[in-house]
């Protein structure tokens, strides 16, 4: 006789998709209040646990990582259309090379030679800023940022400007980002729009692909400057092919550029909403800077400004949802786990546990004045060995933008602007973010 499976509790019916789709954030705070740390639910055939408890989240993406795979994952399916097998999506001992192929490029003290290139960015975004400035103009920031991140990122890694390639790029990965993050079932409400969408989705790809892949080749004939990721990778143990280098610096270049976005659009926008955190953040910096650039030096001596941004990713982690797939049958808190059993931990949640956080949902950016625990509660970069190799590189470009930014204007929301988190494949502000930029 079969043993009897201990399972966690959990809604009786299947999940309608589309209500899941409709109000994700809801959909599982919901299930952590109502069924507790572990539940269980089915949606279109698939068994799904949420896991609600950062010791739990600790076991599956750390303690027996080995056992759960990004395999036929929703991120999976959503990423590896354009990335290919990029550090996002692959697995296993293929995934553990190409790691150990980019580690040496995104260590602490590799990434503060990019200081420059983060503050030169942010200087010409400012003056291209500066007609609106004087017009008291709104600016749609999480545009603004997006573009600032993106041109960061593509200098960092292979060197280079994509003035050459006019807006084309910037316009291809909005048409991928519309694509992937609007994830729909297979009983799509709106089959005009999908597909027009996913026509977008397939010239984009093939675009960025080329342009990647010609600048890479670029580089590879030219030499390089010497000083880039991409030389880091390409004077890594293993000798990569150019189709894995495309995935590769396709996969930084998009990782990359739109979670610091939505991070630093969160910050600007929490600050807005909290004066008295915005003004220490503003007499830190004229404090410290005294009205020069920033260095990666001056890193150390901005505390406030790097709590701000870590309690945006608190509140508004960039992302939201991190998913596994089980190879091998597994007992989590006491509860069986089938192989195939889809595994999610909603950083959403934990982030904003009250047993965990003073005041959740309150913005207090001086709770990271001190190290926060337990292990894997806190995971706006996820966590295990999968955890963001660009942790730190985000950092150090987050705080130095930030830093920049209050140092020449006061971001103030548009009176009446609706701000709505959107839960797609990175937390979004759902109807943009428009700011006016006042002189300081």
């Amino acid at each position: 006789m079969p043993k009897q499976l201990t399972m966690p509790p959990g809604p009786a019916d299947d999940v309608d998709l589309e209500q899941m789709r409709h109000a994700p954030l809801e959909f599982v705070t919901g299930l952590a209040r109502t069924y507790g740390d572990v539940t269980r639910h089915t949606a279109d055939g698939d068994t799904v646990y949420l896991l609600n408890r950062p010791d739990l989240a600790r076991h599956v993406l750390k303690d027996n990582g080995a056992n759960y795979t990004k395999v036929q994952t929703p991120d999976d399916h959503m990423l590896r259309p354009l990335l290919g097998n990029g550090l996002l999506t692959s697995n296993g001992e293929e995934w553990a090379r190409q790691r150990h192929q980019c580690a040496p490029a995104f260590r602490p003290g590799a990434v503060k030679a990019f200081d420059t290139v983060i503050t030169e960015a942010t200087h010409h975004l400012l003056e291209r800023w500066q007609p609106a400035v004087k017009a008291g103009a709104p600016l749609a920031l999480d545009h603004h940022l997006a573009a600032l991140t993106l041109t960061i990122v593509t200098r960092a890694i292979l060197g280079t400007d994509l003035d050459g390639v006019g807006e084309g790029f910037g316009q291809a990965v909005d048409a991928v980002n519309r694509c992937i993050g609007h994830y729909v079932p297979p009983e799509d409400p709106d089959p005009a729009d999908t597909a027009r969408r996913q026509r977008d989705f397939a010239q984009a790809r093939m675009f960025l692909s080329m342009v990647t892949s010609t600048l890479i080749g670029s580089h590879r004939v030219a030499g390089g400057p010497g000083n880039t990721l991409l030389d880091a990778m390409l004077n890594g143990p293993h000798q990569l092919s150019d189709g894995e280098l495309r995935d590769e610096v396709l996969t930084l270049i998009m990782a990359g550029h739109e979670t610091t976005a939505k991070s630093l659009t969160w910050t600007l926008f929490l600050l807005d909403r909290n004066p008295q955190e915005a003004a220490r953040v503003r007499e830190e910096v004229d404090r410290v800077l005294a009205g020069r650039t920033p260095t990666a030096a001056d890193l150390e001596e901005l505390p406030l400004c790097r709590r701000a941004v870590q309690e945006a990713m608190r509140l508004y982690p960039p992302v939201w949802l991190t998913s596994r797939r089980a190879g091998e049958a597994d007992v989590v808190d006491g509860y069986d786990v089938e192989p195939g059993t889809l595994m999610c931990i909603s950083q959403w949640v934990l982030h904003r546990d009250p047993r965990y956080w003073d005041r959740p949902d309150a913005y207090h950016p001086d709770r990271f004045a001190e190290p926060v625990g337990p292990s894997h509660l806190y995971m706006p970069f996820g966590g295990g060995d999968r955890v963001c190799i660009g942790q730190h590189f985000a950092m150090v470009e987050a705080v130095l933008v930030l830093a920049m930014l209050t140092q020449r204007v006061r971001l103030e929301l548009v009176d009446g602007f609706p701000v709505e988190p959107e839960a797609l494949v990175t937390l979004r502000p759902k109807h943009g973010m428009s700011m006016i930029a006042r002189p300081r």
